[in-house]
């Protein structure tokens, strides 16, 4: 199986060490507009070719675009208006319901399949691929029922090949609840960040003071912001809605320092600590 991934960096190249990992293609053909990234895909081998994305999915079995979100809303009327009969094209965005929208009457809408595969991290570029990225965590599956049978089967057999497990969802219910468990971390993690660097200026203090747990808090702060802008923007009034909630909550925590209501504060703690038991369901 010839595969194109249009994207070389972390979630395109983790896909096509995944791919070659499970013998799934016989041939990987890149596409990138940073030329660099392009020479380190070569170099690292994540793929086996590096070409235009007209020439590239023309070759292609199936397609696997892995850019921001605002670029795949671009490009994927383009790759559908080109694509061969029978190339399967499936994307790897954050956001579904922009995407979807932007080619719900395309005819060939049948040959893409929208997913969102639940991994990641705060690196970028293809050096920061990771073999073993998917295994064991969930992807998501948008509108199956408005891709063929074919189309769907291929791409839940590739996300099932590597060790991902299958969910189901609508793509206003997939951004409501992306914008709960992964959006609004990243917020509050970039705020974080931001609230530390204005308010301590000793970057030494910084480094050398700052605990494990600091570091888990602000690490996604380090995400990059071709990646999340595009992201928040697409989804912007359900993270709205999301971050009106938690600065309701950080209220909530200003009030009882304020007041010194040392029994709301427990209260909060403690209720907030039941996230314990619903991460152990997951376990």
């Amino acid at each position: 199986m010839t595969v194109c991934i249009i994207g070389l960096g972390l979630m395109g190249g983790s896909m096509a060490l995944a791919l070659q990992k499970n013998n799934l293609s016989t041939f990987i053909v890149g596409v990138d507009n940073n030329e660099n990234n392009a020479l380190i895909a070569i170099k690292l081998g994540l793929v086996n070719h590096v070409d235009t994305l007209a020439n590239a999915i023309q070759k292609a079995d199936v397609i696997i675009i892995a850019i921001p979100v605002d670029s795949t809303v671009n490009v994927l009327p383009f790759i559908l208006d080109n694509v061969k009969k029978n190339t399967v094209v499936l994307d790897m965005g954050s956001t579904k319901e922009a995407i979807c929208s932007a080619i719900a009457s395309h005819k060939n809408r049948h040959q893409f399949v929208a997913t969102h595969p639940m991994w990641g991290t705060e690196n970028s570029g293809p050096m920061a691929a990771e073999k073993n990225a998917f295994g064991g965590k969930a992807v998501i599956i948008c509108e199956h029922e408005k891709s063929s049978e074919a189309a769907l089967k291929t791409t839940q057999n590739i996300y099932t090949a590597i060790g991902m497990h299958l969910i189901y969802m609508q793509p206003n219910a997939h951004d409501v609840h992306t914008a709960y468990i992964s959006h609004i971390s990243h917020i509050t993690s970039f705020a974080l960040a931001n609230t530390v660097l204005e308010k301590e200026k000793e970057d030494d203090a910084i480094f050398e003071l700052a605990s494990a747990g600091f570091e888990s808090t602000v690490r996604l702060a380090k995400s990059d912001a071709n990646m999340w802008v595009p992201i928040f923007m697409q989804n912007r009034e359900n993270v709205l809605d999301v971050l009106n909630e938690h600065i309701a909550q950080l209220k909530k925590f200003k009030s009882c320092l304020e007041k010194e209501n040392v029994p709301y504060l427990f209260e909060l703690i403690n209720k907030a600590n039941g996230i314990k038991q619903v991460l152990a369901k997951k376990a």
